[in-house]
């Protein structure tokens, strides 16, 4: 069997790193009746919206089975999982809390805590309710307003028993994926839309943030943000320049406000009319201090000049890549903790997704998925080399622990550790799972030390 191997004095095999692995709601729960209507539940109704026209629905039925995959997280070894609460199922659209919704996360958080993992909560994983959407969304600034009333009735239930909160995952993927590009829910296109909804993105992100401080000042509070390195095809001034442009608009722009209370200088090159609205005191709720930074990393990616001052992306040329097209670059990783960690006053990091979709086969009960594990084992190498480099780096979540949803692609692509049976529910760990579990179980038990 394929193994996943760190040098024998890798900090990350000491009792303080924390390995887990992490979910969505949306993408595993189903249970649709259970909640309020979310964008993706509407944008799965879109004619060629969704790859294999399927749906959340069902999804991985966590909602009924939930005690049985808590279980087969904890065989697997690991001292965290990484949830999202689902927005539409906690609230009610009268702003007043669905008790019923809430109580699955108790329990679910409860049995968690039980089994002697930490619990690390994501407020927003992209299922915005759809009654807020029909108001605008987060091209609406009172969104960000309605975000906040929805992380204090989390963190006033679940409390400080939640090790740690995000209040976002990705708002790149929200904000240019949902609402400037189109291909993710709700599916608006345009620049300016797509900046305005990640200024009101950042603005929740704020306002949450001094609710959970409040609120859960024990818990570690944060923001998770998805990166990929932006290289050049070539080394002419235009596609290097392009290739900062990139890295400013998807990247910087999300981090930069968050920690310098500022964006990027691209911000100068929007036309007024795309520019978002930054009302005063707004940057100064964005940037309060974060008890720690979530990246999120999965592959480069490459650009050159347009031509007309601008950056276009410049398709892989390499044949080693993931069932999505993508790179399989960890060198890159490695690149891209370190320059974050020399160009910007960060507080610990937590790689909180990583992993890669591969074309699973389950074949006699097993699923043999080598180039998987091999993922792993190098990404995890590229961590433990930045962490060899300065990087305060203290723990990582495979994502994803089982096969589900994979948004705009539908059933079609599996991240999963674990393989998901969609016709009967059956999960059966592959061997990354068996690999990782084995990992993991080599280290020295002990107690992750808090960051506050």
């Amino acid at each position: 069997m394929q193994e996943i191997n760190l040098p024998s004095n890798s900090m990350m095999l000491s009792k303080d790193f924390l390995f887990g692995v992490a979910t969505s709601s949306f993408q595993i729960e189903g249970d649709r009746k259970g909640r309020l209507d979310c964008i993706w539940d509407t944008f799965c109704e879109k004619k060629n919206a969704i790859t294999d026209a399927t749906n959340g629905d069902i999804a991985c039925n966590h909602i009924d089975l939930w005690k049985q995959d808590v279980e087969l997280i904890d065989s697997l070894g690991v001292d965290a999982y990484r949830l999202s609460i689902s927005w539409p199922r906690v609230m009610k659209q009268d702003g007043s809390v669905n008790e019923v919704g809430m109580r699955f996360y108790v329990n679910l958080v409860n049995e968690v805590i039980k089994r002697g993992m930490k619990v690390f909560v994501t407020l927003y994983h992209w299922d915005l309710p759809q009654h807020l959407e029909d108001n605008g969304g987060w091209l609406n600034r009172n969104t960000a307003y309605e975000f906040e009333k929805y992380a204090e009735a989390v963190a006033n239930t679940l409390g400080e028993k939640v090790h740690s909160y995000a209040t976002l995952n990705e708002p790149f993927c929200s904000a240019y994926l949902g609402y400037e590009a189109g291909i993710h829910a709700p599916g608006k296109t345009g620049m300016a839309n797509g900046r305005k909804a990640a200024h009101h993105l950042l603005l929740a992100h704020g306002l949450a943030l001094k609710v959970l401080n409040r609120v859960c000042p024990k818990s570690q509070n944060g923001i998770v943000l998805n990166f990929s390195n932006c290289h050049t095809k070539s080394d002419s001034p235009e596609d290097i320049h392009a290739a900062k442009l990139a890295d400013d608009y998807h990247n910087q722009w999300y981090l930069k406000p968050i920690i310098e209370g500022k964006y990027p200088d691209i911000i100068d090159k929007l036309a007024p009319d795309v520019k978002p609205d930054i009302a005063e005191g707004d940057m100064a709720i964005i940037c309060q201090p974060i008890d720690y930074l979530g990246i999120n990393y999965y592959t480069r990616t490459v650009y050159q000049s347009d031509g007309n001052g601008w950056f276009e992306i410049v398709p892989p040329a390499t044949t080693e890549l993931t069932a999505m097209g993508w790179e399989i670059t960890p060198d890159a990783f490695t690149e891209l903790l370190v320059d974050l960690h020399q160009r910007y006053d960060l507080p610990p990091i937590y790689i909180t997704e990583n992993g890669a979709a591969m074309d699973d086969e389950l074949i006699d009960g097993e699923v043999l998925d080598n180039g998987r594990t091999a993922y792993f084992h190098t990404h995890l190498n590229a961590v433990n080399e930045a962490i060899e480099k300065g990087v305060d780096i203290r723990g990582y979540f495979a994502w994803s622990l089982m096969d589900n949803f994979e948004w705009a692609l539908g059933y079609s692509k599996r991240f999963g550790i674990v393989y998901v049976d969609y016709a009967t529910q059956k999960r059966t760990p592959k061997q990354s799972a068996l690999a990782y579990s084995k990992l993991v179980k080599s280290r020295i038990n002990g107690y992750i030390s808090g960051i506050k």
